[in-house]
């Protein structure tokens, strides 16, 4: 049932028991969820749940079964998906706009920094938090800067420079991001159109982009010591490969199963549970690891309310 926030926010409300959307179809609810309309309403969010979780897209996302405790929010208001590009290349953009998208009108636009995200599912917030990207580049190559509220509501703007951008890593899990500065590079809008499809076709092709799942399950690995027929010890290798050496496509633990097309996605079927995809996850780990000594560690974030 939806319950007014305090009358210094009259433009959000939180609901109790909602539903949390994700590209798995799955999982449990929030117990309390808001969108908040404007910056002020989100600091007021803060200051009901300073641990408050912000959904984005929910690509990237499983949902344990009996759900997620305090609030969770989504900046689907216009105050946060707005993009706006500058005759220099610089585009302000909000946290909640939709990354597919950006990736669409900055190629329409003849500029370049986002073609290779090209088929990624996010939100701009969420892309930054996770450093979203693939084989043909990161979003942290396009940054400027990012724009966020710390756990106390205070504004945080950070310099490209200053992020601790890694792999699949933005550093910015304690801060709610707010929105971003992105650099693009004036380009020929024909060329940036075939590299996006060249992206677009590659991915198509090497995963199951019509089948229920969050992307890439499971980050690749970087080896501590050679494996042999694999590759030499400090290189990043494919976490698809060794869970496709594994044995382990196809395999399944009740609606949840490894994809055949791509090892390192796991799909659900009708009546899959998230518990499902978790048990999944851990045999996934166990095998690689008895098979080659190598611990993969997940990609999917996984929201639960049990440790």
């Amino acid at each position: 049932m939806p319950v007014a926030m305090p009358p210094t926010t009259p433009d959000a409300l939180i609901t109790e028991n909602a539903a949390i959307p994700t590209w798995f179809g799955i999982g449990g609810r929030a117990d309390r969820f808001a969108a908040p309309a404007s910056a002020a309403a989100l600091r007021r969010c803060l200051e009901i749940d300073p641990a408050l979780r912000v959904l984005g897209e929910g690509a990237n996302l499983l949902v344990d079964d009996d759900g997620v405790p305090g609030l969770v929010v989504a900046l689907t208001a216009p105050a946060f998906t707005g993009a706006e590009f500058d005759d220099d290349g610089v585009v302000r953009v909000g946290a909640g706009a939709d990354l597919p998208r950006l990736v669409v009108e900055s190629v329409r636009r003849g500029l370049a920094g986002l073609e290779g995200l090209g088929g990624i599912p996010a939100t701009i917030g969420g892309a930054l938090v996770m450093n979203a990207g693939g084989a043909f580049g990161q979003i942290a190559d396009a940054v400027a800067r990012v724009h966020a509220v710390d756990r106390a509501g205070r504004d945080v703007t950070l310099e490209r420079a200053d992020i601790p951008f890694g792999y699949r890593a933005g550093g910015l899990r304690d801060l709610v991001v707010t929105g971003a500065e992105l650099r693009l590079t004036p380009a020929d809008p024909a060329a940036l159109r075939a590299r996006l499809k060249d992206v677009m076709a590659y991915k198509k092709a090497s995963q199951p982009m019509a089948d229920n799942s969050a992307g890439c399950c499971f980050k690749n690995p970087t080896l501590a010591a050679d494996l042999e027929d694999v590759a030499a010890a400090g290189t990043r290798v494919s976490a698809g490969l060794l869970i496709d050496r594994a044995g382990l496509k196809g395999v399944a633990v009740g609606g949840a199963r490894v994809s055949e097309r791509h090892g390192n996605f796991v799909v659900t079927a009708p009546g899959a549970k998230a518990r499902h995809v978790i048990d999944l996850m851990a045999l996934i780990v166990r095998a690689v690891h008895d098979r080659f000594g190598v611990t993969l560690h997940p990609e999917v974030v996984i929201w639960s309310r049990h440790p």
